[in-house]
């Protein structure tokens, strides 16, 4: 009806594992981003919290605001990329010194993961981009040019990282690229353990990344 409904949900992904898989949404993101004229903000850090919610008030349409239960670190703005293009739905947040191999993009809590293998790849001496993505329907609306600039369709492989279903990835990663996904309930486990177990984890994403590469 396009009012501007504001909804605030918590507890958004395997990252609360205390409370068991009953808890873990692990559908909820792809079926949110499925409903017409909807628009699903999962921001990264307390920084780019902020800047969604100015964005949100703005735009004055219908938008979920999907929060983290778990503590995440605030990103260190002076050698990263400026919160203030969350209004873009997505942006780079940490570019490579040289033309990038693989292209990191990821939602919420898992951007921080995704920095974590962009430092594990450069010790490999391989190329990538991290990209935090916290709207994509915001995204979408951006010129082909921007979306161009901030997904190149010439990077060697993109890797989307998000700990719910892999549906709707495909659009933005292409046929061969890497989803790492959860397509099926978590278990009862601290955060830590969740993430490492169900594969995100930076080293085994990192391997994944190398086998693909080869």
């Amino acid at each position: 009806m396009d009012l501007p409904s504001i909804f605030i949900w918590s507890h958004d992904s395997i990252g609360l594992g205390e409370d068991g898989p009953t808890h873990q949404p692990i559908e909820h993101l792809a079926s949110l981003r499925a409903i017409p004229n909807f628009s699903v903000v999962r921001p990264a850090d307390a920084n780019e919290v902020r800047e969604a919610w100015k964005a949100i008030l703005l735009r004055r349409k219908p938008v979920g605001l999907l929060l983290s239960r778990q503590n995440l670190p605030v990103f260190d703005r002076t050698s990263l990329g400026s919160e203030a293009l969350v209004s873009k739905g997505a942006y780079i947040l940490k570019d490579s010194s040289t033309t990038a191999d693989v292209l990191l993009i990821a939602t919420g809590s898992e951007v921080s993961i995704a920095l974590a293998v962009q430092s594990a790849l450069a010790e490999k001496s391989i190329a990538a981009r991290v990209v935090s993505a916290p709207c994509l329907e915001w995204f979408s609306q951006e010129s082909a040019e921007y979306r161009e600039s901030v997904l190149p369709n010439s990077t060697r492989l993109k890797v989307s990282i998000e700990a719910g279903i892999a549906q709707g990835w495909r659009e933005y990663i292409g046929d061969n690229g890497i989803a790492i996904s959860l397509e099926h309930y978590g278990a009862s486990a601290s955060a830590t353990k969740l993430f490492s177990e169900f594969g995100f984890g930076a080293d085994g994403i990192v391997a994944k990344i190398e086998a693909a590469l080869k």
